[in-house]
């Protein structure tokens, strides 16, 4: 009896439990945002002259902002630098979720759409170099761009946020939803940025030349390759000329 009744309450409790969490945590993001985020974003996240619109960003991109310490930025700039965050995790839960009831936008993801489980890491290499190499360079080196902004090394970052990246394009970055790279693409890619920044990785050449990709190895091959042989033929002419002399 006890059983039946638990069967057909509990799953109502759940839901309004589950309800009541989330309206305590969009709450406390609220506070959070008055104090943190207000000032440049706007009281109600409509956007000002120092910060855009923050209706229908999403979760993911609260999570990646304040989750790499771009957010709140020190000061205004070509570009926000990544740094230490200054928010817990819960903090930063609290604040996407009131930022997420401010409009609809791009979830945070989860582990399973992030992890290498069932990654193809060739396949990535291929997105990655049609997609990202242009500014990321071939191994997420990272490099410049213009007017003083530039595309950021991608060593080290958590999958979770280059996942929310290419899902919300951040600053000067494209996005890339579902409609352009789907959500196995993009853990295909990141599988591969895994794997050329592992510790274990090792450079058949034996020098990566930075891993900027055929521009830096080929001007290496003029200059140096080029230069020994011009080297070699002026040695040679110059050894026939003395042994004609003597």
């Amino acid at each position: 009896m006890h059983r039946g009744l638990y069967a057909v309450f509990a799953p109502a409790d759940k839901a309004q439990a589950d309800e009541t969490a989330q309206s305590l945590a969009i709450d406390e993001g609220k506070k959070l945002y008055a104090v943190g985020c207000a000032s440049c974003h706007g009281t109600d996240g409509q956007g000002t002259s120092d910060g855009p619109s923050l209706v229908g960003v999403g979760a993911a991109a609260v999570d990646f902002q304040v989750g790499t310490g771009r957010m709140p930025a020190q000061q205004p700039g070509a570009q926000v630098p990544r740094k230490k965050n200054i928010y817990s995790q819960a903090e930063i839960d609290q604040l996407a979720a009131y930022i997420a009831s401010l409009g609809a936008g791009p979830a945070v993801p989860t582990e399973e759409q992030y992890g290498p489980e069932g990654a193809d890491i060739a396949k990535g290499g291929e997105l990655f170099r049609t997609n990202c190499a242009q500014c990321h360079n071939f191994t997420g080196k990272g490099g410049a761009l213009t007017h003083g902004k530039y595309a950021p090394t991608l060593e080290g970052v958590d999958p979770k946020h280059i996942y929310e990246a290419m899902q919300t394009g951040p600053q000067n970055m494209p996005s890339f939803p579902d409609t352009v790279l789907t959500e196995q693409n993009k853990k295909d890619i990141i599988a591969y940025l895994n794997a050329v920044n592992s510790d274990e990785t090792v450079d058949p050449g034996g020098l990566s030349l930075g891993g900027l990709g055929p521009v830096s190895e080929g001007l290496f091959g003029w200059i140096f390759g080029l230069g020994t042989c011009i080297a070699v033929a002026v040695w040679v002419a110059a050894r026939t000329a003395k042994a004609k002399k003597s």
